[in-house]
């Protein structure tokens, strides 16, 4: 976890949009492939385009593997390895296990880098357009993209299942999990708002539909209907029932009414210091873009390889 005066010299970088020094020492830079791969924004968002216009939940999708792999030893592209000879990766660990998806377009998008400038363009760094390009797509804020993130050579499976937090967590937990990577509550309470779009499977929200009392009755009653208390464990629900594929502040409008879907969701107003950052999401949807703009900057910038340490994946799916 980042001590106090090292969390607020990274905000100082951040909002000032200077460079951000990465795990050994080279700098995150907006114009890192000027020279080397100048399309490498256009291709992404083409590719990124083309995968929302066939599904538009892919954009959650590719959201949420930006943030899952940040969450796990920094933002290095481990996510997308496959278990091989010498480790257990990271997408069959518990939070990511028969949920994560986007790997195709991840190796689709790699694909047409590896045609343009072979061997530049890492997939840490195709993760984190990638993700941005999704959210802008979708409606909502856009922001500066820092890249010369390496890609790491090995995955942690227990790594994932410790860092990646739950949906049944409670709001001290939450905080205590954002707190370890340098992450602020308000960090939290506005990355939380990535749900204003995506799916989630009845496991990750029966126990709160069935067990809590900080809930709409009528609500939790309605979904009891699709995930009983055992049984139909991969059907889905929305996030957001209002807007599941806009990318817009509805998310913590449906907090104030405690229809929020994960336990995760709703602790985020239940009477704690979060409280008062969900009624502004709630009521000004450009303060929670301006501050979901900077936290996901903040995301990118958690512990990346960059330098000579790291390695540029052909294939992002393994090493080289």
């Amino acid at each position: 976890m980042a001590e106090a005066c090292s969390l607020l010299l990274l905000l100082v970088f951040v909002l000032s949009g200077a460079p951000v020094e990465g795990r050994h020492g080279s700098k995150l830079s907006q114009n890192y492939y000027k020279s080397t791969c100048p399309e490498v924004f256009s291709i992404v968002q083409a590719e990124v385009e083309a995968a929302l216009n066939k599904e538009r939940r892919m954009g959650a999708s590719l959201l949420r593997l930006h943030f899952h792999d940040c969450f796990v030893n920094g933002c290095d592209g481990s996510i997308l390895l496959d278990d091989n000879a010498t480790f257990i990766g990271e997408k069959t660990a518990p939070p990511n296990v028969n949920s994560t998806r986007g790997f195709n377009v991840v190796d689709d998008i790699k694909a047409r880098l590896e045609d343009a400038c072979p061997g530049v363009v890492s997939c840490a760094d195709i993760l984190a357009i990638a993700a941005r390009d999704s959210t802008v797509i979708l409606g909502g804020p856009s922001w500066k993209v820092k890249l010369g993130r390496k890609d790491a050579t090995t995955a942690s499976n227990a790594a994932a299942t410790e860092f990646i937090p739950r949906p049944n967590l409670n709001i001290s937990a939450l905080v205590s999990s954002f707190d370890a990577q340098g992450l602020s509550l308000k960090d939290l309470v506005a990355l939380s708002g990535a749900h204003t779009i995506g799916l989630a499977k009845c496991e990750t929200f029966r126990a709160h539909i069935h067990n809590d009392s900080n809930i709409d009755p009528t609500f939790a009653k309605s979904l009891q209907r699709k995930c009983p208390r055992a049984g139909k464990d991969n059907i889905h629900q929305q996030l957001d029932l209002q807007t599941p594929t806009s990318f817009d502040n509805s998310y913590f409008k449906n907090l104030l009414k405690k229809k929020g879907l994960l336990r995760s969701d709703q602790e985020l107003f239940s009477g704690t210091s979060a409280d008062s950052l969900v009624k502004k999401y709630a009521a000004d949807s450009s303060e929670f873009f301006k501050h979901f703009s900077k936290s996901m900057i903040k995301l990118g910038n958690i512990k990346p390889i960059t330098g000579s340490s790291g390695k540029i994946r052909i294939n992002c799916r393994k090493v080289n």
